[in-house]
């Protein structure tokens, strides 16, 4: 089957027309060829008879005189063969003649005189009959006890069957369009764009048009929502936690320390919060060059004095993301790998679909049976990691994830072969 919509339907379209212009061609045709056929060779068997009958019994001489005289009159030729000359008499008929042998049936059915019928060709036949001056021959055009073939009728289905079908392939292809439409903007929507569209078609695909509309805007509002309830929750904190800061430095205890650590928390916290709220809707879709993104991330940690390598980088081209989402999201892995371990390297491969960006750390890594429950938000895996670079909030890898799914993507985790921690793998399409 094709894989395509379009193949599906002209297959279902061309399919069922093909095989009822094929059967009812063959069947009027076999029945024009076959009938047609009968009549004209019973015809032409009665003037063999008759002329047969009419031949006097003399000299052979007198006998082709009589017998050419008188097939000349129904368009036939007639001579005397010697069969102890000339052998066995030819009885020839090619395997596909299928009128041939209907020709030869009724021969031998209306002639009760007969030897042989030869049929070389689609042009001659020779019909050998007994005779009591000896063998008689009579050769005549085929055309004579044969329907000739129906070519016009061929052409005419033909051309009829070419010019119907390119109808309702345009019809087809009305009809499609507003799939194709409505698969395109669902498409771009799971990629974290948003294209125009309007239902139309037919009743059916209308309502399928506007049941996505619905399930779009619900979508939207949705992730407006929780932005907007996450966003207002950690901006309303930041004045009290700033309060707070503020009356704890005025503070002489030993305990200030302890209590500034913790406000420092939270607001580390709040600015997670605020990261996972923002999501992927930092900026529009861009067409961007991803491996001079990859660099330019590269060169900032490089700068900063961070244990971070630009490693191996495949192909070439640009591709329409978020550039801000992309840079939040690499750098979030960038920096669990160093959190974790002493080095982190980040790799990139451009290829015909999507674009890979891969980074590997040298750190404990995250077992296989935990790599689920740790893309989930506020989920912490400390046992697992090294607990002398702190603890995170969980936030991470979920902000990863959730870019990656904006995007039509995917976040997939797995073991670094080169440097033995953990492998991140954000692939995004192109």
């Amino acid at each position: 089957m094709p894989r395509s919509l379009y193949g599906r339907a002209a297959l279902i379209l061309i399919l069922p027309v093909l095989t009822v212009q094929l059967v009812v061609s063959v069947t009027f045709i076999q029945r024009h060829f076959e009938d047609v056929t009968r009549q004209l060779t019973q015809g032409l068997g009665l003037d063999v008879v008759y002329i047969s009958s009419q031949l006097p019994d003399e000299d052979p001489e007198v006998v082709v005189q009589s017998g050419r005289a008188l097939s000349r009159q129904f368009g036939l030729q007639f001579s005397v063969v010697d069969t102890a000359a000339t052998g066995p008499l030819p009885a020839r008929r090619r395997f596909y003649d299928f009128s041939g042998s209907v020709v030869i049936d009724v021969l031998q059915e209306v002639v009760p005189n007969l030897l042989s019928v030869d049929l070389p060709d689609d042009k001659r036949v020779a019909v050998y009959v007994e005779l009591p001056a000896g063998t008689g021959m009579f050769s005549f055009d085929r055309t004579k006890v044969s329907a000739s073939n129906p070519h016009q009728l061929l052409v005419w289905t033909l051309a009829a069957g070419a010019f119907m079908t390119l109808i309702a392939y345009s019809f087809l292809r009305n009809q499609l369009r507003p799939i194709k439409r409505m698969a395109a903007a669902a498409e771009a929507f799971g990629k974290g764009r948003h294209v125009p569209y309007k239902p139309g078609g037919a009743i059916e695909v209308r309502a399928a048009g506007n049941a996505f509309l619905e399930m779009r805007a619900r979508i939207e509002r949705q992730i407006e929502q929780r932005t907007l309830m996450l966003s207002g929750v950690s901006h309303d904190l930041r004045t009290p936690l700033t309060r707070l800061k503020l009356g704890l430095s005025m503070i002489d205890d030993d305990s200030r320390e302890d209590l500034e650590n913790d406000v420092t928390e939270m607001q580390h916290l709040l600015d997670e919060f605020l990261s996972f709220a923002k999501g992927d809707s930092e900026g529009e879709p861009e067409l961007i060059d991803p491996i001079q993104l990859a660099q330019d991330i590269v060169s900032g940690y490089e700068r900063s004095g961070m244990p971070v390598s630009l490693g191996e980088v495949e192909g070439t081209g640009s591709a329409r993301l978020r550039p801000v989402a992309v840079r939040r999201a690499v750098e979030n892995l960038i920096g669990n790998g160093v959190r974790y371990g002493t080095e982190a390297r980040l790799s990139v491969r451009v290829g015909e679909r999507s674009v890979r960006f891969r980074i590997e750390d040298n750190g404990p890594g995250i077992p296989p049976d935990q790599r689920g429950e740790a893309v989930k938000p506020f989920s912490r895996l400390d046992p697992s990691r090294n607990q002398n670079k702190g603890s995170g909030v969980g936030l991470g890898l979920a902000i990863v994830t959730d870019i990656a799914r904006a995007h039509g993507g995917s976040l997939r985790l797995d073991q670094s072969d080169d440097l033995g921690g953990l492998m991140a793998d954000l692939v995004l399409p192109r």
